[in-house]
């Protein structure tokens, strides 16, 4: 109904301004008008029966107190003892151990099957120690965790209930930016919540930056719909009332930047979470970053100007028992091309956890396949330390700020000088130097001797170093002018 009252608002729109001398194509108009505040009525009353209110109280440990209750709070020196008791001594005031105090907050969710199983952010309910769900109707529930994801930022919880109302899903790849799309949350408290918008873009990563410790898998739809604190777990869905995304994120409160987790994630999510609790990924074991966001790299790499660099290779994970290195470019996963980041990632998430790839990579000029069996991504990445104590250093570069010893498998790090291109370079101490652009260093002298050659020689501004670092293999370039 509102889909098709919209597109004949859009006709209207062509034939030009209405105005008061035309009193038919005026009614027209308003009977349109009428017809889209029926359709947008429609579809919430549609969705908003699946939709819920989740409360999750937790107490506040870290601010657990002591309290000195003074004299003055009893008068007449009553200690509040027995009833009626009172004291003639002058005593001490006494130290009262107040209750921890306890958070209270609201997000949303939704209903995606009839017999209670519940969809909605993680950072809604982590950490909670009593949840409860309310209804459109009124009633409200108990809920337990059913699992939840914090890679994806989704969870599944369950109440004990029947014949509920339940979510129709839509395709979120099908999804095209600039379709109408409504939101319903418990945004600052005020419960069902009915707002629109756009869908502004879809893709959109790298949210949360490069520095967050937890690897994330992103993927979001970008909307202008007004989401707010509170908001988180709820719906955001077409105007056939399909949900094609949960509202998840935001970019400060009234800028028009939310983004909303994929239809197509949160099924896949879900089913996962609600089969085992858990969530198991296939993955190779590295850090990467698309090749055209780091200019670091610009005067090592030629030739290709699109793929995925491997920025950290870590230990103890496929790619390491491969023979993939740190600084190689990833150009295409089984003949398929990969140009971001986001790109691989999707690609590797379509394979099996076990099954055998073969990657394409870009390393010094000449392309390379490498093979490489999967694994499944652990819940703590394994940190494997074989550096050895620094002792008095064999050999050093100190112009560029390196003091280097020998050690197994090439020269180690020792010490760092400050304000030098080692320091910028962010080397650190323990470090220990595998390769001089690529080709293998077996000692001290060796790397310092391949750093100097490689400036010298080739006139170069900047060498690559390929570098162990407790057990990760990863890359640094040395720059030797700013």
């Amino acid at each position: 109904m509102l889909r098709k009252s919209l597109i004949a608002v859009a006709g209207i729109a062509l034939l030009g301004p209405v105005h008061a001398a035309e009193p038919e194509k005026a009614a027209a108009a308003l009977g349109l008008l009428k017809s889209i505040d029926e359709g947008f009525v429609h579809v919430f009353e549609k969705v908003a029966p699946a939709v819920v209110v989740i409360e999750a109280i937790k107490t506040a440990d870290d601010e657990e107190r002591d309290a000195s209750v003074l004299d003055f709070f009893f008068r007449n020196g009553d200690e509040r003892g027995a009833p009626g008791e009172k004291s003639d001594a002058k005593s001490e005031p006494r130290t009262w151990k107040l209750p921890a105090p306890q958070s209270r907050s609201e997000g949303s969710g939704f209903i995606t099957r009839a017999d209670g199983f519940i969809l909605t952010n993680n950072h809604v309910i982590a950490d909670a120690e009593k949840l409860s769900v309310r209804l459109k109707d009124g009633r409200t529930f108990p809920a337990k965790v059913i699992g939840s994801d914090d890679k994806t930022d989704i969870a599944v919880i369950r109440i004990d209930a029947r014949d509920l109302p339940a979510v129709e899903w839509g395709d979120s790849d099908a999804l095209r930016i600039g379709q109408l799309v409504c939101a319903i949350g418990t945004p600052f408290n005020q419960d069902f919540s009915f707002t629109v918008g756009w869908v502004s873009g879809k893709g959109r990563t790298n949210l949360l930056g490069p520095g967050s410790p937890t690897i994330l898998y992103e993927d979001y739809i970008q909307t202008d719909a007004f989401i707010n604190p509170g908001n988180s777990g709820g719906p955001l869905f077409d105007v056939d009332g399909r949900i094609i995304g949960m509202n998840t994120l935001i970019n400060g409160i009234g800028r028009g930047l939310a983004f909303a987790i994929p239809s197509a994630m949160l099924q896949e999510v879900a089913q996962q979470l609600i089969a085992r609790g858990k969530v198991q990924r296939p993955w190779l074991g590295i850090r990467m970053q698309t090749l055209g966001d780091d200019n670091s790299l610009r005067d090592h790499v030629t030739g290709i100007d699109r793929g995925v660099v491997v920025y950290t290779v870590e230990a103890d994970s496929p790619a390491y028992r491969s023979d993939l290195r740190a600084a190689d470019v990833i150009v295409a996963v089984d003949g398929t091309k990969v140009a971001t980041a986001h790109d691989l990632q999707k690609e590797i998430l379509r394979r099996k956890i076990g099954q055998a790839i073969q990657l394409t990579v870009w390393r010094r000029g000449a392309i390379v396949k490498i093979p490489v069996t999967t694994g499944e991504l652990p819940e703590e990445i394994t940190r494997v330390a074989n550096v050895q104590p620094p002792s008095a250093p064999s050999a050093d570069a100190e112009a560029l700020g390196l003091k280097l010893k020998d050690a197994d498998g090439g020269a180690q790090v020792v010490e760092i000088v400050p304000e030098t291109p080692a320091a910028r370079a962010e080397i650190l101490a323990g470090d220990v130097i595998t390769a001089v652009e690529t080709q293998a260093v077996a000692t001290a002298g060796a790397c310092a001797k391949s750093i100097e050659s490689s400036l010298r020689e080739k006139r170069a501004k900047s060498v690559l170093l390929n570098i162990d670092r407790k057990g990760k293999r990863t890359f640094a370039v040395l720059k030797v002018s700013q």
